[in-house]
């Protein structure tokens, strides 16, 4: 596998902010949902970069042993997202091009890595790859918008989870 770009010219902007998770709890890539990927969350506010493991299993199959192509899109698009939301919390996804580079197995552990490129007004590039034994096998170019917490609050279940951060950290005081 090849190494991250050495430079990229972006730096993170906090050192460690203390806020609400920057996901509801049901999150499909990063959250608790019984179907989703549950990828680890990055270790401090302001990281540049992503790097997990992960394995599909039979539950993502598309052709016998192999990842079905939404589903590798879904991965790639989610680690990816974990870094603009850390880093500039919150964003949301504004466009992706993937690339499939070699059928994606399941059962296999996975590289995933993600990191920002560079950054313009609200918008924030980051690249995707996806690695199995040293050879890649999808990569992807993604835009993420930096949105108003607002974005959130407009549904019926982003207003209730805003209220029951707001409890919890009442509750601390």
């Amino acid at each position: 596998m090849e190494p991250f770009p050495a430079e990229i010219g972006v730096r993170p902007r906090f050192k460690r902010v203390t806020i609400p998770p920057h996901h509801d709890p049901a999150c499909f890539g990063c959250g608790d949902n019984p179907i989703g990927f549950h990828l680890p969350h990055p270790d401090v506010e302001g990281a540049e970069r992503y790097e997990t493991t992960f394995s599909f299993d039979e539950r993502h199959q598309g052709g016998p042993g192999l990842a079905h192509g939404g589903m590798v899109a879904a991965l790639i698009d989610d680690a990816c997202g974990l870094v603009p939301t850390w880093y500039r919390f919150p964003t949301v996804t504004g466009r992706m091009f993937l690339r499939y580079r070699r059928p994606v197995p399941i059962n296999r552990e996975l590289d995933v890595r993600a990191w920002i490129e560079e950054e313009r007004g609200r918008r924030l590039f980051v690249r995707g790859e996806i690695w199995h034994d040293e050879e890649l096998l999808a990569e992807a170019r993604l835009a993420f918008i930096h949105v108003p917490l607002e974005h959130f609050l407009k549904t019926p279940e982003g207003r209730a989870h805003a209220d029951a951060w707001r409890k919890r950290l009442e509750a601390d005081r």
